[in-house]
């Protein structure tokens, strides 16, 4: 090829966490049905994304102060999203769904069903 070096350029997935994705749940959560007097937060965290928010019922910190919500984290092997929600009576995360797309998962998130987000 006369010389000419090749590159390969490498494809794939974005690697998570990602501005672009972190700011889709951020936009997302605009959507969500309790809570729409405070601001949440998205931080990145190692393979994904943890959701903070002030704790205005009270019921999980009577002061009111930032507690976690959810964390949505990326499975690189398998392709697939998963939602954790807080169980703060233990303080431990515990798996909620597991979607294809991030998309679906903002969405139950911002729904909250079951109120076992947003408290």
């Amino acid at each position: 090829m006369n010389g000419a070096l090749m590159r390969k350029v490498k494809t794939g997935p974005v690697p998570h966490p990602n501005e672009l994705d972190r700011k889709r749940i951020q936009r997302g959560l605009c959507e969500r049905k309790r809570y729409l007097y405070v601001s949440p937060s998205v931080r990145p965290v190692r393979g994904g994304y943890l959701i903070e928010s002030p704790c205005c019922s009270r019921n999980i910190d009577k002061d009111g102060a930032l507690v976690d919500v959810a964390l949505i984290l990326y499975d690189a092997v398998s392709g697939i999203w998963k939602l954790f929600r807080k169980n703060h009576a233990v303080g431990i995360w515990e798996i909620y769904s597991l979607y294809d797309r991030l998309t679906p998962a903002i969405e139950e998130l911002s729904a909250d069903p079951e109120r076992l987000f947003w408290q």
